[in-house]
């Protein structure tokens, strides 16, 4: 089994009605009840703050004892060092993801200060990423006890 951290920053309470030609229509809410019964053998820890202080906190509580990463960091992604920083303080495995192909939009979002930490990242497939952040983190990172 495996304890992993699903981190949503700002803005992303409002998936499923924040500009739904971009991000979908689906809640965040009802798109994790299905995750966590498609990945009912591990724990899957949710957190969502639109502060990057919280972020930080949460991280820092958080992932000593956990095994891996799944964060969506908003447009923190784009300008925020400490939340790079938080997130490779510890040697966790890390996948970003994005709701939005990042690389489609405006300039400013094709660079992730996240990216430079994350063992990948995954962007443009809806909640959909999520789901194979997860697969990824467990088929490839997961304790050969379990």
């Amino acid at each position: 089994m495996m304890r992993i951290l699903i981190i949503n920053g700002p803005n992303l309470n409002l998936t499923g009605l924040r500009q739904p030609h971009i991000y979908g229509t689906t809640s965040f809410d009802t798109f994790l009840n299905a995750l966590h019964q498609k990945f009912e053998a591990h724990e899957l820890v949710y957190f969502q703050s639109n502060s990057e202080g919280e972020l930080i906190d949460f991280l820092q509580q958080e992932i000593p004892v956990s095994d891996a990463v799944v964060i969506n960091p908003g447009a923190y992604a784009h300008t925020s060092i400490a939340l790079a920083d938080a997130l490779q303080s510890f040697a966790i495995p890390i996948v970003e993801v994005h709701l939005s192909n990042i690389y489609a939009r405006e300039p400013f979002r094709a660079h992730s200060y996240v990216s430079a930490v994350a063992a990948g990242a995954i962007s443009g497939l809806g909640l959909f990423g999520y789901e194979v952040a997860v697969r990824y983190l467990i088929d490839n990172f997961r304790k050969s006890t379990d």
